[in-house]
């Protein structure tokens, strides 16, 4: 089951840091840029996750973490070359896939360090969303997670899912969390889905 979950946080940090390189190429950023805005993507929320588990940070002594990043990028700068544009749709639909991956990672590992079902929630949804939202301000784009389509509450849902199903099958835990999180997602893209809190104004 470890090597699941590891695997599931590889393709994760790959999809994330596809994710940056799209958004630096629509920047028309240099090298360097898409190599900050790649990696902040990928790492940005565990990284922070770690920390305030007061665990060791995970690309610390796997180096493999920086491979995945620097292949993925290479791979999207490759293709990129052969196409004049990238659909923003592309964008959203490789942050909705990491996001998905990110929020049960991040919650199973914070079960896995002894904290509350409610704090695993939180930390998981915080490692779905804080890499791309630092990558969006550096970016000085408005971040995903502040406009009005769904986008924390499906990571919120996702890790629910998990918590619960958590104790009756890893498995099935892990693919429910992550189909609830897509589902929601897309429908937050392709239909407009928000929690509308105010009275539109004008």
């Amino acid at each position: 089951m470890d090597l699941w979950f590891y695997v599931a946080d590889l393709a994760g940090v790959a999809v994330f840091a596809i994710a940056g390189t799209l958004l630096a190429f629509r920047k028309q950023m240099d090298g360097f840029g898409v190599v900050v805005l790649a990696s902040v993507t990928a790492i940005g929320g565990g990284t922070t996750r770690d920390l305030i588990l007061d665990v060791p940070v995970f690309w610390l002594h796997d180096p493999i973490y920086f491979i995945v990043i620097g292949i993925a990028a290479l791979f999207t700068i490759t293709w990129l070359r052969f196409k004049a544009f990238i659909p923003l749709n592309y964008l959203l639909a490789a942050d909705a896939l990491g996001i998905a991956f990110f929020t049960v990672l991040g919650t199973e590992k914070a079960l896995q360090a002894g904290v509350s079902p409610m704090v695993a929630i939180i930390l998981g949804t915080m490692t779905a969303v804080f890499g791309g939202l630092i990558r969006d301000v550096m970016a000085r784009d408005i971040p995903m997670v502040l406009k009005s389509e769904l986008y924390a509450t499906t990571c919120i849902a996702g890790a629910v899912v998990f918590v619960l199903l958590y104790d009756v099958q890893q498995n099935l835990a892990m693919i429910a969390a992550m189909l609830t999180t897509l589902f929601l997602r897309y429908g937050g893209i392709r239909y407009h889905w928000s929690l509308t809190v105010f009275k539109e104004h004008h």
